[in-house]
């Protein structure tokens, strides 16, 4: 019997691969080689498995990463510079997933305001960041949208811009950070 989990990865596979449309339990069931049973064992019709698997995006693909960061201890540059690999990095490949969870949200007002909600923790977390590191307080805003959106961006161009060379950008980009973090106290 599959997990939760393994619905919710499948979920995210088929979403990636093929779209919201594709998300049907017969997919699903499909690609586990599962009954609905299973499925309903797991979730409340697609209804449930919707917002379960939005749930699972949202943790999965942000607060992770987040919680991964700031349990370091370590300086805001340290975390930054974490936060670039750990997403760029990220075996589990969220460069298609996030195409078509904003997609989605064009076509679906439940997944959009999780989408909107995912965007502001995102930009705020990225917003903290580079105040610690004692960027000016005019600058905060712009610099996290810029960060955030060179990621964006680097998705939605085809072909997407491999992580090395995001890399590069980000380096390039953070050269606009102080020398110096601001004092926490």
């Amino acid at each position: 019997m599959a997990s939760k989990r393994d619905w919710l990865e499948t979920g995210l596979r088929v979403l990636t691969e093929d779209g919201a449309r594709a998300l049907t339990i017969e997919r699903l069931c499909g690609e586990l080689d599962l009954t609905k049973g299973s499925f309903y064992h797991h979730f409340k019709g697609m209804t449930g498995f919707k917002k379960d698997l939005l749930a699972h995006f949202e943790a999965e693909h942000t607060a992770r990463f987040i919680s991964a960061v700031e349990g370091t201890g370590e300086p805001a540059r340290a975390r930054l510079d974490r936060l670039v690999d750990l997403v760029l990095d990220d075996e589990r490949g969220s460069e298609g997933l996030e195409g078509a969870v904003r997609a989605w949200a064009q076509q679906d007002a439940g997944v959009r305001a999780v989408q909107e909600r995912v965007d502001r923790t995102r930009i705020d977390y990225l917003r903290v960041l580079w105040r610690d590191l004692g960027g000016p307080e005019p600058d905060v805003t712009p610099m996290a949208h810029l960060l955030y959106l060179v990621l964006i961006g680097a998705q939605q161009v085809i072909p997407p811009v491999p992580a090395p060379e995001l890399r590069d950008i980000y380096h390039l980009a953070l050269r606009l950070a102080p020398n110096e973090e601001a004092d926490p106290a």
